[in-house]
């Protein structure tokens, strides 16, 4: 065992030489968010992205582009800030695109895990990222009218399809739901 840290000792020297700078160590978290992200084996209607580069593996955005389902063409960014402690820590996640939010769980742009049945500070150790990013594109696909943040939304949803089909709709080509206004999102 102790000559496995040696050996790791001596990598860090040698690329330290090579850069001139010393090599970050990454947490464990980190550690194991690209581990996650490798596996990643991504819907076509998910793509993520690092806007502030690779080397910055703990913030990305998922862009979610629905192929199915109420929201089929709309398009729907949402940010994600992973901690040093990942996975005890679930991500912090906003949705960018303002949306009901009784479909995507969303309050004051802020990602609930409600549709996964766990709350944010109870996210198990096991449960990878995929399986978060797959719950959330089904969310979006498959709105639940039984377990609502927005009640309304829900009963108009229960009680008639074809009208919040048009609100949706309303919503998503940038215009007014009653008293909010949502910009365009297709």
């Amino acid at each position: 065992m102790i000559k496995l840290f040696k050996v790791k000792e001596k990598q860090r020297e040698i690329a330290e030489n090579a850069n001139g700078a010393p090599v970050k160590k990454q947490s464990a978290g980190e550690l194991r968010l690209h581990k996650d992200i490798s596996e990643l084996n991504l819907p076509k209607t998910c793509t993520i992205s690092f806007p502030s580069g690779k080397d910055d593996l703990m913030n990305f955005e998922v862009t979610i582009r629905p192929d199915e389902g109420y929201y089929l063409g709309g398009i729907f960014l949402f940010s994600f800030q992973v901690s040093p402690v990942y996975p005890h820590e679930a991500p912090k996640v906003k949705c960018k695109t303002k949306v009901d939010k009784h479909i995507l769980f969303i309050y004051d742009g802020v990602f609930l895990y409600r549709f996964l049945n766990i709350t944010v500070d109870k996210l198990m150790w096991y449960l990878r990222l995929g399986g978060l990013l797959i719950s959330a594109v089904l969310c979006v696909q498959q709105p639940n009218h039984e377990d609502p943040l927005n009640h309304d939304a829900a009963a108009v949803l229960r009680d008639n399809p074809k009208m919040f089909e048009s609100n949706v709709r309303r919503a998503m080509a940038g215009g007014y739901v009653g008293q909010t206004f949502f910009a365009r999102c297709m």
